[in-house]
């Protein structure tokens, strides 16, 4: 049996490395920040506000809603989508802890 090298590691750093994981790309920070600028769900083509083809904009919109950080459902023949506020507030609380976790003395320097 072939076991994944993640579930090596414990479940609580799979978690933070999956969230982590769907920021990794500037197309997915960008889809985040206009749904958070707009303050509202967008209904139709996402894709008209990136500068990246239709396809791929759909391929990013899943990452994030497998992540959980965003919603989409259909009204009619248009999908919907809004931040998921909940699980957005949980990934900030996240990495806040986690960067908490790791500070460095202040008079560190990496030579």
């Amino acid at each position: 049996m072939v076991v994944s090298k993640t579930a090596l590691f414990d479940e609580a750093l799979q978690k933070k490395a999956n969230l982590f994981k769907a920021l990794a790309h500037p197309a997915r920070l960008q889809i985040l920040q206009f749904l958070s600028e707009t303050k509202t769900c967008i209904s139709g083509d996402i894709s008209e506000e990136l500068p990246l083809s239709r396809t791929t904009v759909n391929q990013h919109l899943k990452e994030l809603k497998d992540a959980g950080l965003i919603c989409g459902h259909f009204e009619g023949v248009k999908m919907n989508y809004c931040l998921d506020g909940e699980k957005v507030n949980e990934m900030k609380n996240l990495l806040k802890s986690f960067l908490d976790e790791i500070q460095l003395p202040a008079d560190f320097t990496c030579k």
